[in-house]
């Protein structure tokens, strides 16, 4: 069962342990349950957490049960790791209709039938807690000193860091001990971000119980240039088809830079390393079907194989010999929208973000309609851009949307 640690290490997660030779050990001798947090700060994950999972899936086909943890109780407070600001404060309402959709989500990617994994939500516990009595049982393990020299607040002293936020590592670390006590619970996974937070975790079961506990953290998604992998013109890349459409999903995968191509195939794929490597030595042109092939198998695991492949249908027909233009992004208007200025039809519909953002397009010569650059702001949407059944909108060198009339 070590094996997949070794396989873990060859694909590129594994960044940190608290105790590599133990936990090795510990992997070798026993199926054990592990866990990794999901704080429900949206009502859907994005490619960020994709890797969370994927680590949690390679895992549980080894034969180790995973815990995954919604922090219904943590995003009351917000984890200030990454941050340069507090996080927006949600309300109770927010906080359950995210986790709800979360739920969803995560049922795609992780097997929950017959005990073979469980699904938590950590303000079963940290909602009734005492707040004396938390700090007599949990507090009284944390250096105050140590906690400063911290990453996760390191970052945050000079702007400033709130009472609030300076608690959410005691919470992590008591969800880690709540898991440990309840399922033996012995290992947390997690993003490289989340280091500080994990330790204090693996520390409070030692001390407390004077148990074994292991941490160990996947490498963050980003590129060759270190910048994090995921964000797009319109935001993040959600996992939630309505936020992120399966042919946008799938033509973020086909565009990411070729150094970045056998990196995000070992880390986003189930493929085996051998075709890994061999599609990431390809150069030149060639490279572009191993693109291809990231983009195809990325989007079947996150939208599933009929959607991935009318997503690489629409592709190959505004890119390569296809005609089928079925499958491209499409919203309907109404006739009324005739004569409305096209960018805020553009904006309305969600094609662009915003009006700000389509008249930066225009600004670059990066928007066009059926083939026809826009230059003038106030251009209008008209009659004439439905001769064909429907009007064509391009955005920058590869993003496609058609628009219908009702």
């Amino acid at each position: 069962m070590a094996q997949v640690l070794n396989e873990l290490m060859e694909r590129g997660y594994i960044k940190q342990f608290t105790h590599e030779n133990e936990t090795r050990e510990l992997l070798e001798k026993e199926k054990i349950t592990f866990y990794i947090g999901f704080d429900p700060t949206a009502d859907s994950l994005h490619v960020g957490h994709f890797i969370a999972m994927m680590f949690m899936a390679h895992m549980q086909r080894a034969g180790h049960r995973p815990i995954a943890l919604i922090g219904g109780g943590t995003a009351m407070v917000g984890d200030p790791s990454g941050k340069t600001d507090m996080r927006k404060m949600l309300t109770k309402e927010q906080i359950q209709h995210n986790v709800d959709c979360i739920k969803k989500q995560m049922e795609k990617f992780i097997d929950f039938s017959e005990g073979k994994a469980i699904l938590a939500n950590n303000a079963d516990w940290l909602l009734n807690l005492n707040y004396v009595d938390f700090l007599r049982e949990v507090g009284t393990h944390f250096s105050v000193n140590r906690m400063l020299t911290a990453e996760c607040f390191k970052q945050r002293l000079e702007k400033g860091l709130s009472f609030l936020e300076f608690n959410y590592m005691l919470m992590q670390g008591y969800d880690f001990y709540e898991l440990n006590q309840k399922y033996d619970c012995k290992m947390q996974l997690g993003g490289d971000d989340q280091w500080s937070n994990m330790i204090a975790g693996v520390e409070l079961i030692r001390r407390k119980s004077q148990k074994d506990s292991f941490a160990m953290t996947c490498t963050l998604l980003t590129n060759s240039e270190g910048k994090k992998m995921g964000k797009t013109e319109n935001g993040a890349l959600w996992l939630d088809p309505e936020k992120t459409s399966p042919y946008d999903f799938y033509q973020y995968w086909r565009n990411v830079g070729d150094a970045d191509v056998e990196k995000c195939l070992a880390l986003l794929t189930f493929l085996p390393m051998d075709e890994v490597r061999r599609l990431g030595a390809l150069k030149d042109s060639a490279i572009n079907d191993a693109k291809k092939v990231l983009a195809f198998e990325v989007t079947k695991l996150i939208h599933g194989e009929e959607e991935a492949a009318k997503a690489q249908s629409a592709a190959e027909a505004l890119f390569g010999a296809g005609s089928d233009m079925s499958n491209v992004p499409t919203v309907t208007v109404t006739r009324e929208k005739l004569g409305v200025s096209l960018l805020d039809v553009l904006a309305e519909t969600a094609i662009i973000p915003s009006k700000a953002e389509g008249k930066r397009l225009v600004q670059q010569g990066g928007l066009s309609v059926n083939g026809e650059k826009v230059t003038d702001f106030k251009r209008e949407l008209t009659e004439e851009d439905f001769k064909d059944g429907a009007a064509l909108i391009k955005r920058g060198k590869k993003n496609y949307n058609k628009i219908e009339l009702a």
